[in-house]
């Protein structure tokens, strides 16, 4: 490895050094949560500016191809950047309440955040794998971080055992996969691909992987029918935790959809094609409708999630269905990316107003908990309005933008494609139910009795300003919003010139 391809990866190298930082700095002075909170904080920016400055540069492939720092590498690597540290600004305020060390979990969200990166960067199938696996075993120990909470206990052990499921299904369609191309570099399987005969069916044992390979990302982005462990595991987990799960790994799942389905299975895009279309339609759905008959926000907001993964799709699906070459593969992909943005930041913010409610131990997530809340924290209703108001898709938040940017490129894609898109404005007006009923309960009920003020930290206000600041600006500040969408055009015409390019 030479200088230059140190350089190119010494974003991945500086997070992972910042999680080892943070466990030494634990073991010299521990419990001293203000240390490592602060170390993690300062590190992210450096991270965050780190990564930018090696965007400048031009794309590299390392490690004999199987890794590359291209813009879209930097485009995910900063987006997760921007998740660790929100979630790292809101989590004091409901972890040490509960006597819960912030080193330990800043060290293991880091040591998530690095298995992303790595997937961002991949081009190679058993590197994809090892950043997965590197991204949910962190998740599975933050998803039971209150370990003396049975409800989180219960809801990792389902998180364990269905993502255990899953990767295994997953490593299993790689396998066929390498077998059939007898590669394991993403241009090289490509590259195979393309000089199969289109006009016949696929052999089996590709089919059989393709099926598998399909199978395993739906549990990880949550998709219908593979969507069971979502609720149980938001609802346990520590709220902030809630709040990563929602987007980080749902945000790195769809970073290896591309990677591994619109860089390596884009010649055989017509045989799934079909596949990510029903997926789409009843994911948003099926999240949608048994959404409206949740108490719980926690519950809620997850199939709510699962409801935003089917959105998300959309833009999949208009890339998969538009002629090859067409502007509507690059709106599909473009719509994807600024989704993924849009939904980190309002989806995060929803999350860490809940986690503020519950400051005290014992407080639920129970919609009842939200009555009164424009009396008592005004401030609180009123961002927690503006997330919701951003989930629905009402302009002009940046939720409304992102719904926009995938509806239009379904409408372009046309076909069945453009069905997706009614069936997405279709959901998203349904949404407004479960999502307003918050709001009425927020200014339009009496608070309980045992009500007490919302308190919060400087740190959780930092949060909540971050996420009410992007969830605005890509709205409302044309210069945000095209600097978001001129990112996401560049990282995504890299994925179609190496397509085209074979």
């Amino acid at each position: 490895m030479t200088e230059t391809d140190l350089v190119a990866i010494s974003p991945l190298i500086f997070v992972i050094a910042l999680a080892m930082l943070i466990i030494v700095a634990d073991i010299i002075w521990p419990d001293r949560d203000d240390i490592s909170t602060g170390l993690t904080v300062a590190g992210l920016l450096v991270g965050a500016g780190l990564t930018v400055l090696v965007a400048q540069s031009e794309a590299r492939e390392i490690f004999a191809g199987a890794y590359v720092v291209d813009p879209l590498t930097s485009f995910l690597d900063v987006l997760f950047l921007a998740i660790a540290l929100v979630t790292v600004l809101v989590a004091p305020d409901y972890l040490r309440p509960r006597g819960l060390p912030m080193a330990e979990f800043t060290a293991t969200l880091l040591f998530a955040i690095s298995g992303a990166m790595l997937i961002s960067g991949s081009r190679d199938l058993l590197v994809l794998f090892l950043g997965l696996e590197l991204l949910v075993l962190p998740g599975y120990m933050l998803a039971g971080y209150a370990k003396r909470d049975g409800y989180s206990t219960e809801g990792a052990i389902k998180y364990f055992l269905l993502g255990s499921f899953s990767s295994a299904i997953f490593l299993f369609g790689l396998a066929l996969t390498w077998g059939f191309t007898g590669t394991t570099r993403i241009r090289e399987v490509a590259a195979s691909l393309a000089q199969l005969d289109t006009a016949s069916a696929l052999a089996p044992a590709l089919l059989m992987g393709l099926a598998l390979l399909t199978t395993g990302v739906a549990f990880k982005i949550a998709a219908v029918p593979f969507h069971y462990w979502t609720p149980d595991a938001y609802q346990g987990s520590p709220t902030p935790v809630t709040g990563y799960l929602s987007v980080g790994p749902k945000v790195a799942a769809f970073a290896l959809i591309l990677r591994l389905f619109v860089e390596a299975l884009a010649p055989i895009k017509a045989d799934w094609t079909p596949v990510v279309i029903v997926l789409a339609a009843i994911t948003m759905t099926l999240g949608n409708l048994v959404a409206l008959t949740q108490d719980n926000v926690k519950r809620m907001l997850a199939y709510s999630s699962i409801a935003h993964t089917g959105y998300i799709m959309v833009g999949l699906a208009a890339y998969a269905g538009a002629p090859v070459g067409s502007e509507a593969e690059r709106a599909g992909l473009e719509g994807l990316l600024f989704y993924s943005v849009a939904y980190a930041f309002m989806n995060l913010g929803a999350f860490a107003i809940v986690s503020a409610l519950q400051h005290r131990r014992g407080v639920t997530s129970q919609i009842e908990t939200f009555a009164g809340l424009g009396r008592r924290a005004p401030w609180a209703a009123i961002l927690m309005t503006l997330f919701l108001l951003s989930l629905t898709g009402i302009p002009p938040t940046a939720g409304f933008f992102a719904k926009a940017y995938v509806v239009l490129a379904a409408v372009q894609a046309g076909g069945w494609v453009s069905v997706l898109a009614v069936i997405a404005v279709l959901n998203a007006a349904a949404a407004a139910f479960y999502y307003l009923r918050v709001v009425v309960f927020m200014f339009m009920r009496d608070p309980p009795e045992t009500a007490r003020p919302v308190l919060t930290g400087t740190m959780m206000r930092a949060g909540l300003a971050i996420t009410a600041v992007m969830t605005i600006f890509i709205g409302l500040v044309p210069p945000v919003t095209s600097g978001v969408i001129e990112f996401a055009r560049v990282a995504a015409e890299v994925l179609l010139v190496r397509t085209a390019g074979g």
